[in-house]
C-alpha cells in the first residue's frame, strides 16, 4: 500500500493538517509535522473515529437544532451559542462544527501553476512574496530555496494554506512537432540503411567492400565495437549505411539501429546457416517495419549453401522473389568483392520504390546515433540529419544535452561546414552527453536550447517516475478505453517444442477485440535483449520453465515491463485469456528472498546429497520454497530439506555466507547451479 501522510488523509477527511496532528497527540501517537506517512493502523483508526465523532456531532445538532420551528430564529441562535460554551461539549465535537462551517463558506480560487514549478514561479502565480513561501514551507517542515523545484506534496499543501485550488499546467517543450512541408519543397534524400545479422557472418568486411576502406584492422577481435555510419556513392546517388555491431552484447545497439534505419541488410553466412543473432535482427527489424534485403555472404567458400539459407529463412516468413515472395536475396562475397554492386543496385531500386524525400531548406531536426565522451574534444554526438540542414554555429538541443555547434565532423575525419538529410555528422560543442536514439534539433537561440534542455531534464525525471507498460492486469482496461488493439508477446521457453505448443494455444483465442501477436520467441533464459525488445514494443514477456536472470530482472522492473514465468502451459494461455475479458483471479505473485550459488557438492551419511553454496543475495531458510535453476532452465521446484552451517543445523543463513542446502526428494545438483528462494503472495488485482 502508498504511504499517506498527514495533510493527504486531512484532505481526505475534510480537515486541517493542525487538527489531525492534535488529533493525534491527544490519543498518544507522536507526529512530528504534516508530511510524515503514517501506517495502514493508524490510518484506518483515524477514519474509523474522525466519521464516527462527525455523525455523533450532526446527530447532536440536528437533535438541538429541531426546536427551531417553533421559536424565534433569533432567539434560538442565541440559546445554541450559550449552549456551546459550557466544557461538557467535547472539543472534537466543536472542531467538527467549526470544520463543517468553514466548508461551507470558503470557496478556494482556482490558479494556473506550471508543472515542476519553483518557489519563485509558484509565488508569482499565487501573487505571494518568494520570502514568505520559504518561511511557510520551513514551518510545515520542508526546507526549499526559491530556485529548487516544488514537490507535489509542497504545492498541495501550501495552496491548502493559502485557499487556492493549483490546477498543472503542461509545459511546451517540444515547438513545432508537426511539420507539413509542400511537395515543391522536398527533395531525394539519401537511403538509411542498417547491416544486421549473426556476429563473424561478415558485416563489417561486407561494408569494408562497399566502402573501400579498412575498418576491421583497428578494432578489437575484428568485431566492431561501436555504431559507425558511413556515406558512400553509387550510380551517381548517396547511400547512408549504419553499421551495428554483431556481438551480443551490443544488442541495444543494434535494436537502435533498426529503429532509425529506411531498409535493413541482413547478412547471413553461406557456409553457416540461420544463427540466434540472425533471428533477434530479423525480429528487431519487423518490430520497426523495415523492409530487409538478405546478403547472403561467403558464396566463395566450397562449403557455401545458398540455397539452404533460403530455405532456412522462409521459417521466418522471409521467402525469396524468385520462390514467389516479396524479399530481395542477393548472393555476395565481401572478401572478393562478387555482386556487391547488385547489391546496392538494390538498395537503390527499394529506396526508390519507397520514395524517401525530405526538405533540406530549414532547421535541423535527426537522431542521434551514438555519444561519447571524448578527453580532448569533450562531448561528441554522432547525428543522422533527418531534416533540413545543420550548419556551424547552430544553436542546437538533442535530449537533455544544448549548445551551439563548433564543429561538424565526417566519417572521414574532415571538418565540414553543413550536413543536409540522410547524411551522418559528428556534432561539437554540447553541454553533455546525449542518449543513443535522443531526437536533436536547431532551435532559435542559445537561451532557448537551454531552456528546452531544461526543460527535457525536468520531464524525463517525471517520465521515469509515470512510466508504465501495458500489462496483464490492465490489459482489459486499455481494451474497453481503446487504447489497446495488439497485444504484443516476447516468448521464450526451455524447448522449441514447448514454444510451439503454446504459441498454437494462443492462436487458438478468441481474438476479435485485441489481437495476439508474437514478435520474438527463443530457447533459452530471459535475457537483457528480451527486455528491451519488450519495453521498445510494449509487450509482455512469457517464459515457459525459464527464468530471467539477474540483470534482466533489474531490467524490467527499471522499465516497468511485465514478466512472467510459467510451469504449466495452459495457466498462460488462461492468464491471457481472462486477461483479455477482464476476470483475472487475485494473482499469486513470487517475491524473491535470496540467492544461493552452488559451489560444490557432497554426499553426507543419513541425509543425501548437499550442496556446498553460497548465500549472494538475501537468506535461505529452512523449509523455504526454492527453485534450482540450471543454465537459465528451471530443473526442480520444491523446498529446503536441510540447511547447515559447518557442523551444525541452523534455521537460516544469511548473504555473504557459506552454507550447506540439501533439497526435499532431489539430488541431481551440480556445480554452477542457482538455488533461487522465494515466497507466494496473493496479490488482489487492481
Amino acid at each position: 500500500m502508498p504511504k499517506v501522510r498527514i495533510h493527504q488523509i486531512a484532505k481526505e477527511l475534510n480537515l486541517t493538517h493542525e487538527k489531525i496532528v492534535e488529533y493525534l497527540s491527544k490519543r498518544g501517537i507522536i507526529v512530528k509535522n504534516q508530511f510524515q506517512a503514517l501506517d495502514e493502523e493508524t490510518i484506518a483508526f483515524l477514519r474509523k473515529s474522525i466519521i464516527k465523532e462527525d455523525e455523533k456531532a450532526r446527530a447532536r445538532l440536528a437533535s438541538k437544532s429541531t426546536p427551531v420551528i417553533d421559536v424565534k430564529p433569533v432567539a434560538k441562535k442565541r440559546s445554541i451559542k450559550k449552549e456551546a460554551a459550557p466544557a461538557e461539549i467535547e472539543p472534537e465535537e466543536a472542531a467538527a462544527e467549526e470544520e463543517e462551517e468553514e466548508v461551507v463558506e470558503v470557496e478556494k480560487t482556482a490558479v494556473d501553476i506550471p508543472e515542476g514549478a519553483t518557489v519563485k514561479e509558484y509565488a508569482e502565480a499565487v501573487g505571494q512574496s518568494p520570502n514568505d513561501l520559504i518561511k511557510m514551507l520551513l514551518n510545515m517542515g520542508e526546507m526549499c530555496t526559491i530556485n529548487q523545484v516544488m514537490s507535489g506534496d509542497a504545492i498541495e499543501l501550501v495552496s491548502e494554506e493559502l485557499n487556492i485550488e493549483p490546477v498543472l499546467i503542461m509545459s511546451e517543450i517540444e515547438p513545432e512537432e508537426e511539420f507539413h512541408d509542400e511537395e515543391s519543397q522536398l527533395e531525394p534524400r539519401p537511403p538509411v540503411v542498417t547491416i544486421m545479422g549473426h556476429v563473424d557472418h561478415g558485416k563489417t568486411s561486407l561494408l569494408d567492400a562497399v566502402r573501400e576502406t579498412d575498418v576491421i584492422s583497428g578494432e578489437a577481435g575484428g568485431i566492431t565495437q561501436h555504431i559507425g555510419a558511413y556515406h558512400v556513392t553509387h550510380n551517381e546517388k548517396s547511400i547512408t549505411f549504419i553499421d551495428t555491431p554483431g556481438h551480443e552484447a551490443f544488442t541495444a545497439m543494434r535494436a537502435r539501429g533498426a529503429s532509425v534505419t529506411d531498409i535493413a541488410v541482413l547478412v547471413v553466412a553461406a557456409d553457416d546457416g540461420v544463427m540466434p543473432q540472425t533471428v533477434e535482427a530479423i525480429d528487431h527489424a519487423q518490430a520497426a517495419n523495415v523492409p530487409l534485403i538478405v546478403a547472403v555472404n561467403k558464396i566463395d567458400k566450397s562449403n557455401a549453401d545458398p540455397e539452404k539459407i533460403k530455405q532456412g529463412l522462409t521459417e521466418y516468413e522471409l521467402i525469396p522473389e524468385e520462390w514467389g515472395g516479396e524479399t530481395i536475396f542477393v548472393e555476395v562475397s565481401a572478401k572478393k568483392k562478387t555482386n556487391i554492386n547488385d547489391l546496392l543496385d538494390m538498395i537503390l531500386l527499394t529506396a526508390e520504390l519507397r520514395e524517401l524525400k525530405a526538405n533540406p531548406n530549414t532547421t535541423a531536426r535527426g537522431v542521434v546515433i551514438e555519444a561519447e565522451l571524448d578527453k580532448g574534444r569533450g562531448p561528441v554526438a554522432t547525428l543522422l540529419v533527418q531534416r533540413g540542414t545543420i550548419r556551424v554555429g547552430d544553436p542546437a538541443v538533442t535530449g537533455t544535452a544544448y549548445g551551439k555547434v563548433r564543429a561538424l565532423v565526417d566519417e572521414h575525419g574532415k571538418r565540414v561546414k553543413a550536413a543536409g538529410p540522410g547524411m551522418p555528422i559528428e556534432v561539437l560543442g554540447l553541454s553533455a552527453v546525449p542518449s543513443a536514439g535522443d531526437s536533436f534539433m536547431v532551435v532559435g537561440n542559445e537561451r532557448e536550447a537551454r531552456r528546452i534542455g531544461e526543460d527535457r531534464a525536468l520531464k524525463k525525471r517525471q517520465r521515469e517516475q509515470m512510466r508504465k507498460h501495458v500489462t496483464l492486469d490492465d490489459l482489459f482496461d486499455r481494451i474497453k478505453g481503446g487504447d489497446v488493439h495488439e497485444l504484443r508477446l516476447v516468448v521464450k521457453g526451455d524447448v522449441q517444442g514447448s514454444i510451439e505448443a503454446l504459441r498454437e494455444s494462443l492462436e487458438k483465442l478468441d481474438q476479435s477485440e485485441v489481437t495476439i501477436s508474437i514478435i520474438h520467441k527463443g530457447v533459452g533464459a530471459i535475457s537483457e535483449t528480451d527486455v528491451m525488445l519488450a519495453a521498445a514494443s510494449d509487450a509482455i514477456i512469457i517464459g515457459y520453465n525459464v527464468r530471467p536472470d539477474p540483470k534482466a530482472k533489474d531490467m524490467a522492473e527499471q522499465e516497468k515491463v511485465d514478466l512472467r514465468t510459467y510451469r504449466v502451459i495452459y495457466q498462460a494461455v488462461e492468464d491471457i485469456q481472462k486477461a483479455c475479458i477482464g476476470i483475472l483471479p487475485p494473482r499469486i505473485e513470487e517475491r524473491d528472498v535470496g540467492r544461493v550459488e552452488v559451489r560444490e557438492v557432497f554426499k553426507v551419511p543419513k541425509i543425501g546429497f548437499v550442496a556446498g553454496s553460497y548465500v549472494a543475495e538475501g537468506k535461505v531458510a529452512r523449509g523455504s520454497l526454492a527453485r534450482l535453476v540450471r543454465d537459465g532452465v528451471v530443473v526442480y521446484e520444491g523446498k529446503v530439506g536441510s540447511l547447515r552451517r559447518f557442523k551444525d543445523d541452523v534455521k537460516e543463513v544469511k548473504s555473504g555466507f557459506e552454507c550447506g542446502v540439501g533439497l526435499e526428494d532431489f539430488k541431481d545438483m551440480k556445480d554452477g547451479d542457482i538455488i533461487e528462494i522465494y515466497e507466494k503472495v496473493e496479490v488482489a488485482r487492481v
